[in-house]
């Protein structure tokens, strides 16, 4: 148990940024599961955009890793100029 007030708080503000990352990293992760199972390159150019950038901002909040965000960004721009029209 902590001894100190800002220990106290300072447990509190971890357990609400754990919450938070584990909520962006699911939704990043549905986000990457609905793209990746898109067939139709029409549907799933107007999909990346937005993965993209959620990828970005996760970075930048070191929810990941940048190189992590990078390489997701790099492999599923190839797998989408990958697929039939």
């Amino acid at each position: 148990m902590a001894n100190h007030k800002s220990a106290e708080k300072r447990i509190r503000a971890n357990a609400a940024k754990q919450d938070r990352n584990k909520y962006q990293a699911k939704t990043m992760r549905n986000a990457l599961k609905n793209l990746r199972s898109t067939k139709d390159q029409k549907a799933a150019s107007d999909l990346l955009p937005g993965v993209a950038s959620m990828l970005d901002k996760l970075a930048k909040k070191n929810v990941i890793h940048k190189s992590k965000a990078a390489n997701l960004k790099s492999k599923l721009t190839k797998m989408v100029n990958g697929l039939s029209k």
